[in-house]
């Protein structure tokens, strides 16, 4: 958030420990120049922005109300889902928009490292000269993407992040939407947190996921040809000018690769749409105007603007939409079926999630688990 006395922000904003320009401790400096992290990161920063102009008052009291609703939240979710998570595990870190940029660019090398050091170790490496300019075009790359999705992200849980993860909110862009859907403050903020929460209660009360989800990068990566990464990329951004659909990660896919993605899918259709079930099961309780903030916030999710609607689809960013809306159907369906309590189920172990399949047959992932 810009404020108009700059060099004065609120103290209460959190900034992540910075991990980089390693992405992880001892890594040689080949792998290191795979990507510049630092520039990803002070790009991304400078094409993110820094959000809404706002008074040293307005920004103090908006991290203050994120961080109580978060706190409030997780009761809330505790009491709907019957999920319980520990205590004091997973923080929650209030934070600008350089510093979303630099948890998802420190999450982003723990989760590309297998692939790294699958590329470093391929044979034949270039020089000094050459790795350097192929790391500052691969972090010019994550950069303008980290960028883009920084200035968009309300609140984002890191699961990968030591020990047991962390959950992100991001406060300009929590109130550039507030103010533009014309929401009350108050009321927008703990909806925001009602589904964040869900997403680091899903986690810390189910611990395996992040494991789960993990082990599926590593299998993703293992899919990897080093030697025809690149021609692969080129290939698929082909593909998606001569309009042949889909986005990049989908065009680069093989089929191994789809098959994997699609049990990515899968889960996360199932965590989005259990955390909007959430919001929508447990909002009006507490909200009075959280029926006049979903319809607004629904006819945005669409995207504003031709670019941004084209750099949603390269992004894939229409299927994460997409998530949400199968997600939540999904839920609800097992809900009515056999209870909030033989839902549950689905949380037991990674051979009780849904296929991607089951997501749009609800009835076959009841039948499968509950006989």
């Amino acid at each position: 958030m810009r404020r108009p006395d700059p060099g004065r922000g609120p103290a209460a904003v959190s900034r992540p420990r910075r991990r980089l320009p390693g992405m992880t401790e001892g890594a040689d400096e080949g792998r290191k120049q795979l990507v510049d992290w630092e520039y990803a990161v002070r790009l991304g920063t400078k094409f993110a922005g820094e959000g809404p102009v706002v008074s040293r008052s307005e920004a103090d009291a908006a991290v203050a109300e994120l961080r109580a609703g978060a706190a409030r939240s997780t009761g809330l979710v505790a009491e709907f889902t019957g999920l319980v998570a520990p205590e004091d595990t997973a923080p929650v870190l209030v934070v600008d928009r350089g510093g979303w940029v630099q948890a998802n660019a420190d999450s982003f090398a723990v989760l590309l490292d297998p692939l790294m050091s699958k590329v470093a170790g391929r044979g034949k490496e270039p020089g000094p000269t050459a790795r350097a300019v192929g790391g500052r075009i691969a972090g010019a790359e994550l950069g303008l993407l980290l960028g883009f999705m920084g200035s968009k992200v309300l609140g984002q849980f890191d699961p990968f992040s030591p020990p047991a993860g962390r959950l992100l909110l991001v406060a300009p862009n929590v109130v550039h939407i507030e103010r533009e859907l014309e929401a009350d403050p108050t009321d927008f903020r703990l909806w925001v947190c009602l589904h964040e929460e869900t997403h680091r209660v899903q986690f810390t009360a189910v611990p395996w996921m992040r494991e789960h989800i993990r082990s599926q990068v590593q299998a993703l990566s293992d899919t990897v040809d080093p030697s025809r990464m690149w021609q692969d990329l080129a290939s698929g951004v082909q593909r998606l000018v001569k309009g042949e659909g889909g986005s990049i990660a989908e065009l680069m896919s093989s089929p191994a690769q789809r098959e994997i993605i699609d049990r990515v899918t899968g889960v996360m259709s199932l965590l989005e749409g259990h955390a909007d079930v959430v919001m929508d099961g447990v909002g009006p309780e507490v909200i009075p105007s959280v029926a006049d903030i979903r319809r607004k916030f629904t006819q945005r999710r669409g995207g504003v603007g031709v670019l941004d609607k084209v750099l949603r689809r390269l992004l894939g960013l229409d299927a994460k939409m997409a998530q949400y809306r199968d997600g939540a159907v999904f839920v609800r369906h097992a809900v009515d079926a056999v209870g909030m309590e033989g839902f549950n189920a689905v949380w037991a172990g990674p051979e009780n999630l849904p296929s991607k399949a089951e997501i749009h047959d609800p009835a076959a992932w009841v039948k499968r688990v509950h006989g």
